[in-house]
């Protein structure tokens, strides 16, 4: 299924208009979510093809939010791929157990995501 919408969460306005800016450049469109439970909401009213996920986030956490998406009925069939400056491994398999379909590190190479990007489509 090819990916034409992304829903971008992350708290940082700076993070969501630059990641915002380069996907819509690429001609997807993009909608955005500001915290994990933002996030929940928006996988149900949205239906993304691609969630971009923040992990350091006020309230709930990009790890919960993901672990609830991936494991709802309605939205598990979603892919995820966590867009952190968590950079640990420890960090990046935790993220991968909770539902995540990849990882990357902040700053993100955008080659390198939307080479990601294009594989999950």
């Amino acid at each position: 299924m090819p990916i034409k919408k992304i829903l971008v969460v992350d708290d940082s306005p700076t993070e969501r208009f630059a990641l915002t800016e380069l996907l819509t450049a690429k001609g997807y469109q993009v909608v955005t979510a500001e915290s994990g439970e933002d996030a929940i909401v928006r996988s149900k009213s949205e239906k993304p093809d691609l969630i971009l996920m923040d992990v350091v986030m006020p309230g709930m956490n990009g790890y919960q939010a993901t672990r609830t998406i991936s494991r709802d009925e309605a939205t598990s069939s979603i892919p995820i791929i966590m867009c952190t400056s968590k950079g640990l491994e420890t960090d990046r398999i935790w993220g991968m157990r909770q539902g995540a379909h990849d990882y990357l590190v902040k700053p993100v190479n955008p080659d390198d995501l939307i080479a990601r990007i294009q594989a999950l489509g």
